[in-house]
């Protein structure tokens, strides 16, 4: 169930991974940042992302050793992203904004 999913006209769709490429940037060429809205600051490392969700109660998993992970004890969430920071792919990006709404956002670089 990985891929590109598209929501139209009340319908979801999953198109595969046209229009994502490796770099988890689109076709276009156009890389994604994350973005920590409050300070607007640009999340460039795990370290950075870290300290913003432990303000937001989540905790570094260790499970693991291939992943990067972040739990919250009050829910069932779980945020799984690559070892390296530098293989995150805006779908990563989009999993730890949809669970921590209106805290983070993709944006082009």
């Amino acid at each position: 169930m990985s891929g590109v999913w598209v929501f139209r006209d009340g319908v979801v769709r999953n198109i595969g991974n046209s229009g994502v490429d490796e770099s988890g940037g689109t076709s276009s060429g156009r890389r994604k940042v994350l973005i920590h809205v409050p300070t607007n600051e640009t999340i460039t490392s795990y370290e950075m992302l870290e300290r913003k969700l432990a303000g937001l109660g989540w905790e570094r998993y260790l499970s693991d050793p291939d992943l990067v992970q972040f739990h919250q004890r009050s829910t069932v969430h779980l945020i799984s992203l690559p070892r390296d920071f530098s293989r995150l792919h805006s779908q990563n990006m989009y999993d730890i904004v949809v669970k921590t709404r209106n805290v983070f956002e993709v944006r082009d670089a």
